[in-house]
């Protein structure tokens, strides 16, 4: 199943799974041998027919969209954001988009830039637990999320993401993996250097659920283990880790592990039962449906694609 939106391009993403609430969650539907981003340029006057308004979703990906002309407006987890000339919007993993009413969706031609943080070096090894706060993903941020290009910085925006849609499209080239992942870290600098200076302090208990994580995810743990050892009920965790990050306590520490098959998928030769051993997984076949689940590939087939990327 492929989904459009303001945020993403109708080949980018497949559902993933579907919340208790009806909210449809979509992966990055990522290609063998090719690099985990796509860019596209899009216009709402033309393609406005793909954005029902009540078709409200998240993605497991990273998505930043640049307005060149125009205006609009669509909400994120419930807010409204606005669409203007020059305006960059960064939504998180996990974070619900929702077009606003009709009468609110007015022209607009933008660029959509969706990625897996896998897709820079800087961050490919970085856990999840920690990217709220990286440098390069500081638009991302709790309190973050838009900012405005200056007008005299517009035309080198535009220049990167033609010359990344470029690379993109002919994945053949020398060095184009390479080329791409370079004009992608040099977007998110820029987008970097534009987040407003929000304080970003976490709620001490999520930090404490977040080290509880990073500690025991090797092992077989549950959301109800790391609730056990803090001392609360899964319910009222998964709540907190919910309200304050957008996403569940066992996401989280789903996500975590997922991180680390994936490092060690792309770093090491080790079979899928010890990769599976090292991440708190049952076994191969387990990490293989969960694998193939989320990214809608096998491990193997994966670790493939890298190599050869």
């Amino acid at each position: 199943m492929r989904h459009s939106s303001v945020a993403s391009r109708v080949s980018t993403s497949a559902l993933r799974t579907v919340r208790s609430d009806g909210t449809p969650v979509y992966r990055y539907d990522q290609r063998a041998g090719r690099p985990p981003m796509s860019v596209f340029r899009f216009d709402l006057a033309s393609h406005g027919s793909d954005l029902p308004p009540s078709h409200r979703h998240a993605h497991d990906f990273l998505v930043l969209v640049h307005v060149e002309e125009g205006e609009g407006e669509f909400h994120v987890d419930g807010v409204a954001r606005e669409l203007r000339a020059g305006g960059v919007q960064a939504v998180s993993q996990g974070e619900v988009i929702g077009p606003a009413a009709p009468a609110h969706i007015a022209r607009c031609r933008a660029w959509s830039l969706a990625f897996l943080p896998d897709a820079v070096p800087a961050l490919a090894s970085v856990s999840p637990l920690m990217r709220a706060h990286h440098p390069l993903l500081a638009l991302f941020a709790p309190g973050a999320g838009q900012a405005v290009v200056p007008e005299t910085e517009r035309d080198r925006w535009t220049r990167w993401l033609t010359d990344l849609d470029d690379e993109l499209a002919h994945p053949e080239r020398l060095g184009a993996g390479e080329a791409a992942a370079g004009l992608l870290t040099s977007v998110l600098v820029a987008a970097a250097r534009l987040a407003p200076a929000v304080p970003s302090v976490p709620d001490p208990l999520v930090a404490r659920v977040f080290e509880e994580i990073e500690a025991t995810f090797r092992e077989p743990v549950s959301a109800a283990d790391v609730a056990r050892a803090l001392g609360y009920t899964p319910g009222h965790l998964t709540t907190l880790v919910r309200r304050s990050t957008g996403r569940p306590l066992l996401e989280w520490i789903t996500e975590r592990r997922m991180t680390e098959v994936r490092r060690l998928l792309r770093e090491t030769d080790l079979p899928l039962a010890l990769v599976a051993a090292r991440t708190g997984l049952r076994d191969a076949s387990y990490l293989v449906r969960r694998f193939r689940s989320r990214y809608g590939t096998t491990p193997e087939a994966w670790r493939r694609s890298q190599r050869s990327a």
